[in-house]
């Protein structure tokens, strides 16, 4: 959203749950660990922030991209995060010690899209370079 903002909503009435502040720009992308426990957002303040969804509160704040995060998600078991951002970069955090794993460079544009392959093994990532690459 472009206030800011992260909103978790009940599917089956349409209700507002609750609502995450902590992003200071629009927030461009969100994902749910597989377990459902925690969110992780990604905003063009150039933050990746991870999120309690019982209490709505923020874990951890992840900075280290120069430019707008268009893509996260965690990896299966909840212990790493991919990022994806305008700076070209992918990004491979690990979600509880707050470090960055590793730097993925070789999109000529914004990283768009990125995911772990469901044993965790491999990242996939699109970016407006036209390019899906895969990554060991």
């Amino acid at each position: 959203s472009d206030d800011g903002l992260v909103r978790i909503w009940d599917t089956a009435t349409g209700a507002l749950v609750c609502t995450l502040r902590g992003h200071s720009g629009g927030v461009f992308s969100v994902a749910f660990s597989k377990d459902g426990t925690r969110i992780v957002s990604g905003s063009e303040d150039e933050l990746v922030m991870i999120w309690d969804v019982e209490t709505g509160t923020e874990v951890l704040t992840l900075p280290g991209h120069s430019d707008s995060v268009c893509a996260v998600a965690f990896s299966s078991d909840g212990t790493r995060i991919v990022s994806g951002s305008s700076d070209e970069l992918v990004k491979i955090w690990d979600a509880e010690t707050r470090t960055q794993v590793q730097a993925l460079t070789g999109h000529a544009d914004w990283v768009t899209w990125a995911a772990f392959s469901p044993d965790g093994a491999r990242v996939v990532s699109g970016s407006d370079d036209k390019l899906v690459k895969i990554w060991d």
